[in-house]
């Protein structure tokens, strides 16, 4: 992604932006991904040295989400932090031919005495790295275990082979629609990373029901296999029957008692099994408590059988709902659908939907429709993210900050044209612009509303919207 062009590009980013910057505090937030603050407000430095996707540019995030997404410091980050925090960034440089970009630092001891550390980013894909550097640029730490000249700590640093570097397409990477190249890149790796995530819990909750509906089928396999080895109970009755009927008549012979089938018309001889030291009385008994036995036995095997079928129902009509979800990229139901055993309304957490919720005012449109919209950044994304559906219609001014509208939607009808333009109303009267003579409002379905990873209260990306122009008149 990163190829030597956008790489150049972000270089140029970060020089303007971040030269002469003192280091502040460093945000490990996972083992290859860290966050240099510069004490530059809410503008980081975003660095990854993930193999499979390598990158480094500028983010905004508040301090507050970095350190709610950060892991503990591990060993290169402490390290890191002791060496340059404090430090003032004095030149940026790429690496000519490489995707390499090489950071200075200039600081001082407690001493007063000055230092100097470079840090390196490689970024050349399965050798990717990030490299401290001493004065010598001899290697002092790196974030992976790699291997070859250049590569290991106390040697005196140089790219890797290009031989072990893939080549990629030298075109820049498209910024269109977006202030910077930065924000572009943040954006499109937020997507990708959130995409991934989705991917994972579909195959999550695949896995989740088809397990369930592996155990319960073999569940009713053993059910119905039980309830064959206790056999037919009314045959078991007949037989004791037979027996008692034929007290005086039987003849027994190795283990077998010959008796008249007197419930068949013709009469036939038939054999019945019984032990060769039981009277005909005792062996009637062993058959009547062979009836008992198998008669509860069906009676309470054929209820266990139905719940277990009605259980297989209901997973597979889960399955089919996940499908849908999965269809239509709605990460919240598939995360609900996934849930096995338990109810979708469960004790405590019914809502009312007629009672506007705490983060939002309630509206309600001439087509009767009910329109949400909140009141800050983090009721706006309570409202989106908690409140709102993936089928509800949602709204905010475009290019302007302000509420989230939602437009409640359960039966999934279209919204009229006049209950979208008065949604629009609201989105465009309760945000930034509502001074402006006319405002344009995108708008979409829940389910293409997105939070990205780390992003601030209320900042949202949409995969489609389409917008309306509206005109704001001021309530009086």
């Amino acid at each position: 992604m990163l190829n030597e062009p956008t790489l150049e590009l972000i270089r140029g980013e970060i020089d303007r932006a971040l030269s002469g910057r003192r280091v502040g505090r460093i945000f490990q937030l996972s083992k290859l991904e860290f966050a240099i603050d510069f004490r530059d407000g809410d503008r980081f430095l975003f660095i990854a040295v993930d193999p499979a996707a390598p990158r480094v540019y500028l983010i905004r995030r508040r301090i507050r989400d970095l350190e709610k997404a950060s892991i503990p410091q591990l060993a290169f980050a402490q390290f890191l932090r002791k060496r340059i925090s404090g430090s003032r960034l004095t030149e940026t440089a790429k690496i000519p031919g490489e995707r390499v970009l090489v950071l200075r630092f200039d600081g001082t001891t407690e001493a007063g005495e000055p230092t100097l550390h470079r840090l390196v980013l490689q970024l050349t894909g399965r050798s990717a790295n990030l490299f401290l550097l001493d004065p010598d640029r001899r290697i002092l730490d790196r974030v992976r275990e790699t291997f070859g000249d250049g590569q290991e700590i106390a040697s005196s640093y140089r790219p890797p082979d290009r031989s072990s570097t893939a080549r990629r397409d030298e075109s820049e990477f498209d910024r269109s629609g977006f202030d910077s190249l930065s924000e572009a890149l943040d954006i499109h790796f937020l997507n990708a990373a959130e995409q991934k995530e989705f991917k994972r819990i579909c195959a999550a909750a695949r896995a989740k029901l088809s397990a369930a509906q592996t155990k319960l089928a073999k569940l009713l396999g053993a059910l119905r296999a039980d309830l064959a080895t206790h056999g037919d109970p009314e045959r078991w009755k007949r037989t004791g029957d037979l027996l008692l009927a034929n007290l005086a008549d039987a003849a027994i012979i190795d283990g077998r008692a010959l008796v008249v089938d007197y419930f068949d018309d013709s009469e036939p001889v038939v054999e019945i099994e019984i032990d060769e030291n039981d009277s005909l009385t005792k062996a009637a008994e062993k058959y009547f408590k062979r009836y008992t036995k198998a008669r509860n036995a069906r009676e309470e095997l054929a209820r266990r059988i139905e719940r277990t079928l009605e259980s297989l129902r209901e997973i597979e009509a889960r399955a089919d709902e996940l499908e849908q979800a999965i269809a239509e990229g709605d990460a919240e139901s598939v995360r609900s659908i996934a849930e096995i055993g338990d109810s979708p309304k469960t004790k405590g957490s019914k809502r009312s939907e007629t009672a506007a919720p705490r983060c939002a005012r309630r509206f309600e449109s001439s087509d009767g429709f009910e329109i949400l919209v909140g009141k800050g950044a983090k009721d706006n994304d309570e409202l989106t993210f908690k409140i709102g559906r993936s089928g509800d219609l949602w709204l905010h001014a475009a290019d302007y900050p302000g509420s989230h509208v939602i437009v409640r939607n359960p039966t999934r009808s279209e919204i009229p044209q006049q209950t979208l333009l008065e949604a629009a109303k609201y989105a465009a009267r309760y945000s930034t612009a509502k001074e402006q003579p006319k405002v344009a409002v995108h708008f979409t379905l829940r389910k293409n509303v997105h939070k990205p990873r780390g992003a601030a209260p209320g900042l949202v990306s949409l995969t489609s919207f389409k917008t309306i122009l509206v005109e704001v008149k001021s309530r009086r």
